[in-house]
């Protein structure tokens, strides 16, 4: 049976459709997808996604643990400062790719994806073996709520006395918004937007009235209700990756165009040789940008990619129409000789052959 996050009542009054993700009902959209699409690009829409996992890494071995456990550099980290990076496997392959939040000295805040909760966990506690760090799952009492768009800014200042001007990307600071004390309000966002989210303890406060809250500061600004579905097309448009669909197990860094996050100088971290190892030998595949140009040719997980001659050269990972560009985007892995800007490809839809062209993401202009 699914879980509910605390947001529920909350979606079934809004006339949200819901559907099984991560374990959770949550809503997929509430006015349409396009609507709430829109309204973050040209206003603010505000996301329910409680359904995330958040971890406390506390103690003197926290950083030692983290710094083994993910491939970004964690002691570049300092209170208030959070972080994109992954886990891997010794392999190589992506355990998740996570965020980490320094909250101070000795405490950090992992944020992982919703299907990947128990998995990662596991594998964090059996890496920490060597560590003794202190671990704790706070996943089900924590809130999140993500408030996206040109006008998140003004509205969220609405309800608190914090300067959201201070926030800088990737930084966060713990203050009161809607009432709400020792709230983590963080630049991090999945939408390429303006925006914030949101971290609070659902069991010492009222999810409900922070919401309505939030609602009511931005019912001038055309604030919309945004679901799962206008998140996918948000995050494709801007080419981030999404875990099961664009990396996974049987994927490396690497190969997905993380080697920004990937560093192989310090000290060592779990799949480091085999990623330095694959780095010396260069990579055989490439996560890639493409768009189409034939409105009739949408690329969708699991289509193949194939050369002129019909040879296959990789698959789709993520695909649909960009409501930004009206035309097909997608995102897949190639084979590297047929990974350049601008080459074109051919994705095979229901036994035809539409030409694409490989993209480097965003596939909208910011």
């Amino acid at each position: 049976m699914s879980k509910r996050t605390p947001f529920y009542d909350v979606h079934v009054q809004s006339g949200a459709r819901l559907i099984d993700f991560g374990g959770y009902e949550m809503p997929v959209q509430y006015s349409g997808i396009l609507k709430e699409h829109d309204a973050v690009r040209t206003a603010a829409g505000i996301f329910d996604v409680s359904h995330m996992g958040e971890f406390l890494v506390s103690g003197p071995n926290a950083l030692s643990l983290l710094q083994f456990a993910t491939i970004n550099d964690v002691s570049k980290l300092y209170p208030g400062k959070a972080q994109y990076s992954a886990m891997c496997y010794p392999e190589g392959g992506i355990v998740d790719d996570l965020l980490v939040y320094m909250l101070s000295d000795e405490s950090y805040m992992l944020v992982v994806n919703a299907s990947n909760k128990e998995k990662d966990l596991d594998w964090l506690l059996k890496l920490n073996e060597r560590f003794n760090a202190r671990v704790q799952d706070i996943s089900d009492s924590t809130c999140l709520l993500a408030v996206q768009g040109p006008k998140a800014p003004e509205i969220l200042q609405k309800i608190t006395e914090t300067d959201l001007s201070s926030i800088g990307f990737y930084t966060f600071r713990i203050a009161e918004l809607a009432g709400v004390p020792d709230m983590i309000i963080s630049a991090t966002g999945y939408t390429g937007e303006k925006g914030f989210e949101l971290y609070f303890d659902g069991n010492l406060s009222s999810p409900e009235a922070v919401w309505n809250a939030i609602m009511s500061a931005g019912e001038l600004e055309s604030l919309l209700p945004a679901g799962l579905g206008a998140r996918d097309t948000l995050r494709l448009e801007m080419g981030y990756a999404l875990y099961g669909n664009d990396i996974s197990a049987n994927t490396t860094p690497l190969e997905a165009g993380l080697g920004w996050v990937t560093k192989l100088d310090k000290a060592d971290f779990c799949g480091r040789d085999a990623l330095k190892s694959q780095k010396e030998s260069g990579i055989s595949r490439k996560l890639v940008g493409l768009v189409t140009s034939d409105r009739r040719a949408i690329p969708r997980n699991g289509y193949l990619l194939k050369d002129n001659d019909g040879n296959v050269i990789g698959n789709v990972t993520s695909g649909g129409t960009s409501p930004g560009l009206g035309k097909g985007i997608g995102m897949g892995y190639v084979d590297i000789d047929h990974s350049a800007i601008n080459h074109q490809v051919f994705i095979e839809i229901r036994g035809s052959l539409f030409p694409a062209e490989v993209r480097r993401p965003p596939f909208i202009t910011k």
